[in-house]
């Protein structure tokens, strides 16, 4: 028989008194503003200006312009990318300039008449850096291929 009352007040009374604490414990937690939580979310970094390993690979293209008109467009690709120019070599077909805290040699090399190829290499060989630094200059370069200089 006492089985029996126990069991009973288990299952009419308890469940009760704990309905009643849950309800009031939902009834106080509050939810967050949108807003709070957008700015809470972290933006997603850019890929070009997080450090990645680069192949060698990506760090040349051949242009189809002459020898000339890519070291000139190489040279206002970096301008207009704001890095800094530290020295150019005309007769050589060669700029070194500085991006991201680190130097790079960008180096012109002719083909035949109507071709070139442009390679841009880290000059400590550390092939660990940003890779907007050559796809911002090679798609400057292929947007303004056909201005005049």
């Amino acid at each position: 028989m006492m089985k029996k009352i126990l069991i009973l007040l288990c299952l009419f009374i308890i469940p009760n008194v704990y309905a009643e604490e849950v309800i009031i414990a939902a009834d106080t937690v509050q939810p967050k503003p949108a807003v709070q939580q957008s700015v809470a979310q972290k933006p997603t970094p850019n890929p070009l200006t997080v450090s990645q390993n680069i192949m060698f690979e990506n760090c040349t293209k051949i242009f189809g312009i002459n020898q000339e008109k890519l070291f000139y467009l190489t040279l206002a690709s970096i301008s207009a990318n704001r890095f800094n120019v530290e020295e150019i070599q005309s007769s050589h077909g060669y700029i070194i300039f500085s991006a991201n805290r680190n130097k790079y040699l960008a180096t012109i090399s002719k083909i035949d008449k109507t071709n070139a190829i442009l390679k841009i290499t880290p000059c400590n060989n550390v092939y660990n850096f940003p890779p907007g630094i050559i796809t911002n200059t090679f798609k400057y370069i292929d947007l303004n291929m056909t201005t005049n200089i």
